[in-house]
C-alpha cells in the first residue's frame, strides 16, 4: 500500500471515528447537550480535527441519518424480487421488525430521533429519506390495489401510513422494554412476531372486501 493510499485509509477510519462518537453521544445525551467539543474528547481529537471533516453537528448528525437509511434500503431492496405485491408488502413488514430490533441504535436515529428533522428545517429541506420510504410502501400499495387485493377505494397514502405505524409500533414497544413489565405467556420477541401475524390476519379480511 502506498502512501497516499495509506492516508486516504487512515483519514476514512479518523472519519468513522468521529461519527461513531457523535453517534454514541446523540442517543446518551441528546442532540441539543452533544457539542462537537464532546464528540472530539470522546475520540481524543481537537474539536479543529472534527471541524476538517464536518462543518457542524448538523452535518453530522445528517450524515449519520443517511448513512442509517442507506442501509436501511438495502434491506428492503431485497423484496424487490418478491413478484406477488401482497406478498411483497407483507415482507417488508417482517423485515422492517427484523432491522428494527436487531439494528434498535441506527431505528432510533431515523425515526425517532426528532434532531434529524429539525436539522432539516434549517437547511430548509424536506425529509427525502421518510419520503423515499413511505413511496416505497406506497407504490407497493397502488400495486395490490391494481392486482385487486385491495378494494379500489383504498387510498394508498393512508393505507401506507397505517402500515408503517403498525410496524413502527411493534418495533418501538420491543426496543423501548414496554413489553418487559407484564407476564407474557412466552418470550416478547415471540409476542411481537405473533402481534405481526394477527395483524396481518386483519388485514386480509379487508383484502377480500
Amino acid at each position: 500500500m502506498g502512501i497516499t493510499d495509506r492516508k486516504e485509509r487512515e483519514k476514512q477510519e479518523l472519519r468513522d471515528q468521529i461519527l461513531q462518537a457523535a453517534k454514541e453521544l446523540f442517543l446518551e445525551e441528546g442532540y441539543e447537550k452533544t457539542s462537537i467539543r464532546k464528540i472530539a474528547d470522546r475520540i481524543e481529537y481537537s474539536p479543529t480535527t472534527i471541524y476538517l471533516y464536518f462543518k457542524d453537528k448538523n452535518e453530522l448528525l445528517l450524515e449519520l441519518h443517511r448513512e442509517a437509511f442507506g442501509k436501511f434500503f438495502e434491506m428492503l431492496s431485497s423484496v424487490i424480487s418478491i413478484e406477488d405485491p401482497y406478498d411483497m408488502l407483507i415482507e417488508v413488514g417482517k423485515r422492517y421488525i427484523e432491522y428494527g430490533i436487531i439494528n434498535p441504535s441506527a431505528y432510533e436515529l431515523k425515526f425517532k430521533l426528532k434532531a434529524p428533522l429539525e436539522a432539516l428545517e434549517c437547511k430548509n429541506e424536506i425529509w427525502a429519506d421518510g419520503e423515499k420510504a413511505i413511496c416505497f410502501v406506497q407504490a407497493i400499495v397502488d400495486r395490490c390495489i391494481d392486482k385487486g387485493y385491495f378494494p379500489k377505494k383504498t387510498d394508498s397514502e393512508a393505507m401506507s401510513v397505517m402500515l408503517w405505524g403498525q410496524v413502527h409500533g411493534l418495533v418501538s414497544l420491543y426496543n423501548d422494554n414496554r413489553l418487559d413489565m407484564f407476564k407474557l405467556r412466552k418470550d416478547v420477541r415471540g409476542v411481537i412476531d405473533d402481534a405481526f401475524q394477527v395483524f396481518t390476519q386483519i388485514l386480509g379480511t379487508y383484502k377480500i372486501q
